[in-house]
Order: C-alpha cells, then sequence, then structure tokens
C-alpha cells in the first residue's frame, strides 16, 4: 500500500487518519504541492486530477478521499468508522460532508493561489477568506452536536468515525488561519478526545517526513 500526499494537506491527514484507524501499514509518498510536485508529469500520471492524495492498495489507483475512506470502511470494516444503524450512517456522513463539502473546497491551496493571483488578495483578505467559511461549517457542526443528548465522546458515540476524521484536519487548518476556536467547546473538546490516540497523533502534519 503506498500514499501520495503532503504533510499539511487536509484531504491527505484525514487518510492518513483513516489508514491508522485501521491498522494498516502503508508506504510514505511525499508530493510537494508548495513547488508543483503534484503537476509533474510523473505524478499526473498518477492522478490526472493532480491532487492529493492517492492511495495504490491491492493493484488499485484510487483518488478523492471521500471514495479512498469509503473504500477502506468496505474493504477493511473492522474497525468500524460508520454507525451499524442507518440514521447513525447517515448522521456520521452528514457531519462529515458539512467539511468535505462545505468547509474543505474553498480553503484548499489552489482557490487560495486563485484569490492571491487572479483576484489580488492580500494575506490578510486570503485569511479571512478562511475564517469566514471555516467559522460557518464550524457553527453548524456546534450545533449539530450540541443538540445530540446521546453523542458520547467522539463526534457520534464513544469510538471514533468518519466525523472525527474528517473534523480533526479541519481544527488543524482552522488554527492554521487564526480563527478564534473559542464558541466551539464542543469541537475542540472532541478535538482533545482524538488527540489521545496514537491514530490521530501519528497523522499529526507536524509528524510527517515531509514536515517543514
Amino acid at each position: 500500500m503506498r500514499l501520495y500526499n503532503y504533510y499539511r494537506s487536509g484531504t491527505s491527514h484525514r487518510t492518513r487518519i483513516a489508514l491508522n484507524l485501521k491498522g494498516l501499514n502503508y508506504e510514505y509518498v511525499a508530493v510537494n504541492l508548495r513547488t508543483g510536485e503534484h503537476r509533474d508529469r510523473n505524478y499526473m500520471e498518477l492522478n490526472t486530477q493532480g491532487l492529493v492524495p492517492t492511495l495504490e492498495v491491492d493493484g488499485e489507483r484510487l483518488i478523492q478521499s471521500p471514495a479512498i475512506l469509503e473504500y477502506l470502511e468496505e474493504r477493511w470494516p473492522e474497525p468500524p468508522l460508520l454507525p451499524s444503524d442507518l440514521p447513525g450512517r447517515a448522521r456520521v456522513r452528514a457531519l462529515a460532508a458539512v467539511i468535505a463539502c462545505d468547509i474543505h473546497p474553498i480553503n484548499n491551496l489552489r482557490i487560495l493561489n486563485a484569490l492571491r493571483n487572479d483576484f489580488g488578495a492580500d494575506e490578510a483578505t486570503v485569511k479571512r477568506w478562511c475564517g469566514q467559511w471555516i467559522e460557518a461549517g464550524f457553527d453548524t457542526l456546534e450545533s449539530l452536536l450540541a443538540g445530540d443528548s446521546g453523542r458520547g465522546r467522539f463526534c457520534y458515540g464513544d469510538s471514533p468515525t468518519l466525523a472525527d476524521v474528517y473534523l480533526v484536519p479541519q481544527l488543524y487548518s482552522a488554527r492554521r488561519f487564526e480563527v478564534d476556536l473559542t464558541p466551539y467547546p464542543i469541537l475542540t473538546t472532541v478535538d482533545g478526545v482524538c488527540a489521545e490516540l496514537d491514530a490521530f497523533r501519528m497523522a499529526e502534519p507536524g509528524r510527517q517526513p515531509d514536515a517543514a
């Protein structure tokens, strides 16, 4: 198993967490987004989108972290990252989708570079842009978790699910962009619980071989 990824990429971060939670060993292959390595011909042959992560496993080449995570869940169902009941599975997927669909895509590197290069945004403006959409998504997540009286220690229940796998990298990104996390005590509490687990700690960006 080989994972092509970048240490600070949120999609890579969540994939590392899931692999660790599943107890799967993989070869770490760094793809430097800052130097444009993801646009090199060799990498584009692996992933025609020129994005990370790419996972090579069982003779397959997988792209797009949501698809990769679902593949891992189906191929290695233990320990499960989705609840056993249908409503629970839908809830966890919805929590994850707030991040995967509503926050991350408009705050990733290519969007931020477009703001800088095509629209003349300075770094303060870029930071405000990121904060605006992170806060909007976190407002939703905090409200959803606050309204779940049976939530448990994690986003759903007392063991990590895909919701936590998505949440932790987004909180890392929020801190990078200096978002005030004071209004989100539940999210930060869940983050602290996750940080107690080796699977999350070993996936942290600063622990990766290509960390700057």
